[in-house]
């Protein structure tokens, strides 16, 4: 019984210290929850080469993850203006810059999963996404997920995507023999698709989508998702407290019509797109 109480103790010190470390000041909160609520900025992780979802412009980011970013944290902090210092979070780094202090949360179509819920103290989802396919226009040869058998993908670092085509369940879901390309990020894919070096760029459809649009119709999405990728906000191990008002204020949210007002926004009339239509059910907070 000591021993256990002992390593709470210490888990709660090193979460209160992480997130003293984040804001750069004297004070020091126990969760993100108390930061949002007592200090004047938060400091948020998100994508700046993802068009549509987050792309940095100018001085800040923009896209739907950085508008659901703001909304989550005016509700956070009870209608108070926070301001929100935003951090470029790439797949390869989301769970360490939780973990040494660098973000107070990440919100950059970080997917639910069960080997990172041992890392990350998870918020939503937010929204699903679903993994697809992008090939370039003329490409006549893939016209499903299981033609990617012999062609070359794209293994963007720190994301799991590629394993959905190659792995056999419970960590993939095709087992196809497909040949990783490796990339720092989907931008790269992106880039590498364009230049013929890839066949094809796969992941979840939101991220394809807006990539699609930036590239005015020189790639066409497949419209043939086979995951359900869950979307949620990371938060440092161990921060439920915050997990939980996290979980609240995305159902109200959704409830005022705000997360559909912000799919409209970004992703409205994109062909062959299906977007969610209501709050996914929470996944609890561990």
């Amino acid at each position: 019984m000591h021993m256990r109480r002992t390593g709470a103790v210490l888990s709660a010190a090193a979460l209160a210290a992480g997130l003293t470390a984040c804001g750069g000041g004297e004070q020091t909160y126990a969760t993100v929850l108390e930061k949002v609520q007592g200090a004047n900025t938060i400091v948020v992780g998100t994508k700046w080469d993802q068009p549509s979802l987050g792309l940095k412009m100018g001085a800040e980011p923009e896209g739907f993850d950085v508008d659901v970013a703001k909304a989550l944290v005016k509700e956070l902090a009870g209608g108070k203006e926070v301001e929100i210092e935003w951090k470029e979070s790439a797949s390869s780094n989301r769970e360490p810059f939780l973990q040494n202090g660098t973000v107070d949360m990440v919100v950059a179509t970080y997917s639910i999963t069960e080997e990172r819920k041992g890392k990350v103290t998870f918020g939503g989802p937010y929204v699903i996404a679903h993994q697809d396919v992008m090939v370039r226009k003329d490409d006549a040869s893939i016209n499903s997920p299981q033609d990617l058998k012999g062609k070359k993908i794209c293994k963007a670092a720190g994301s799991n995507s590629y394993k959905r085509i190659t792995d056999p369940p419970p960590d993939g879901e095709l087992d196809i023999d497909a040949t990783t390309v490796d990339a720092a990020n989907y931008s790269e894919c992106v880039q590498k698709l364009t230049g013929s070096n890839l066949d094809a760029v796969t992941t979840d459809d939101l991220i394809l989508a807006g990539f699609a649009k930036q590239a005015g119709g020189n790639f066409k999405v497949l419209g043939q998702g086979f995951t359900d990728e869950k979307y949620g906000v990371g938060l440092k191990k161990g921060d439920t407290k915050t997990c939980e008002a996290v979980n609240t204020a995305v159902k109200k949210l959704w409830d005022n019509g705000t997360m559909k007002q912000l799919l409209d926004k970004w992703f409205g009339g994109i062909q062959g797109l299906k977007v969610s239509e209501a709050a996914p059910p929470a996944e609890g907070c561990s």
